[in-house]
């Protein structure tokens, strides 16, 4: 038997790090990329450049590619389906991958398994939005576009009926949500493959700075064992329900009053799953390939009782490799991960990893680092 190819369709940040993760396994991999300089087109060795969207540059990919996984949702679960009909193994299926795409879809899904979700509905136009609000608690709530959001984009919270115009100008579908009084934020990673094994890593909080993630912390302090477990059997179910191959990262709110509801499901490689690079036996990236393979997968266990990851972001200081020295001499137990990305403020261009016994010190020590490499913190 050969060595199989892997066709990754994206070649953002989480393609990098997931060919990375096969490249011990001696797995190959061809990338469909927007462009010669995205993060994963910049590693890979064969990278065609075109558009996802387009059906025939899929099919042409597909050729030579032993399963077709993905590091974004966005591809049009018509396309997948076509690519099924070929004949090509696709790793979620479009049956499984429609629910990270499409927010209404994810919605009633849960609801019909019996996953406890924050109070929803589509809506019509801002009148709609307002006779929601009147259905519960009144305003604030939050609004989503159910296609094409992430970190932030395509959500709003709105006051009145007067500022729910805006979201209705994309021309599609518009969900309403409560706005769930939380107490954090959370993450279940699960890895599930194709003839059913699954693998739950630590529940993890998730720190948000202007809806993007900041800091990961694994496990999550103080979390009960169990709500941990609650999380665990949560996203398990989810996955088995859904027919999810691959990794699954299902974002939570704990509220204040002790329930766990889910507020986003993502079927790859999440940055609330980045700390397994370095804190777990097995990271997600590597289980994901294990699971679009059907192989067997591998140990989710953390390697050290804390492990921290902070994501790095662009600001007004372009030069992050003159800080390696400072932040690898302070400390050399630190983990730098990079994308290879231009720096533009606000932009993720790397994480960093830290990990140890006493939680407060390797908060800090990652916090530093992603600081000093941002040009926040110069000492």
């Amino acid at each position: 038997m050969t060595f199989p190819v892997v066709g990754m369709v994206g070649g953002g940040q989480l393609a990098r790090m997931t060919h990375e993760a096969g490249i011990p396994l001696g797995i190959r991999f061809k990338l469909l990329s927007d462009t010669p300089q995205d993060s994963a087109a910049q590693v890979v060795s064969e990278v065609v450049v075109g558009d996802y969207r387009d059906l025939g540059t899929l099919r042409a990919f597909a050729q030579g590619c032993d399963v077709i996984t993905f590091d974004h949702e966005h591809v049009p679960t018509e396309h997948l389906r076509a690519l099924e009909a070929d004949g090509v193994p696709v790793r979620p299926g479009p049956g499984a991958l429609v629910h990270a795409q499409d927010k209404g879809v994810m919605r009633a899904a849960l609801d019909r398994i019996g996953i406890p979700c924050p109070r929803h509905r589509i809506v019509t136009d801002p009148a709609d939005v307002g006779r929601f609000a009147a259905e519960g608690d009144g305003f604030p709530v939050v609004l989503k576009t159910v296609r094409g959001g992430y970190d932030g984009k395509g959500v709003w919270v709105v006051r009145d009926e007067a500022g729910a115009a805006d979201p209705f100008k994309a021309g599609v579908p518009v969900l309403a949500e409560e706005k769930v009084d939380f107490a954090r934020e959370l993450a279940a990673n699960v890895v599930r493959s194709p003839h059913g094994q699954a693998v739950a890593y630590p529940v993890v909080e998730s720190q948000q700075v202007n809806g993007v993630c900041d800091t990961v912390i694994a496990p999550a302090p103080g979390l009960s064992e169990e709500l941990s477990a609650e999380a665990q059997r949560m996203a398990l179910t989810i996955a088995e329900q859904l027919d999810v191959t691959g990794h699954l990262a299902v974002e939570l709110f704990e509220t204040r009053d002790g329930r766990l509801l889910v507020n986003e499901l993502a079927m790859r490689p999440h940055n609330s799953g980045h700390w397994t690079q370095d804190g777990a036996v097995t990271s997600q990236f590597a289980n994901h390939l294990r699971a679009v393979l059907d192989l067997p997968l591998g140990d989710p266990r953390p390697r050290a009782p804390w492990t921290v990851m902070v994501n790095v972001l662009g600001g007004d200081y372009p030069d992050m490799y003159s800080a390696y020295l400072h932040c690898m001499a302070r400390d050399p137990q630190l983990k730098i991960h990079m994308y290879g990305k231009d720096v533009k403020p606000g932009r993720k261009v790397g994480h960093v990893t830290t990990y140890g016994d006493d939680l407060a010190e390797v908060l800090d020590r990652a916090r530093h680092a992603a600081g000093y490499l941002r040009g926040t913190i110069t000492e």
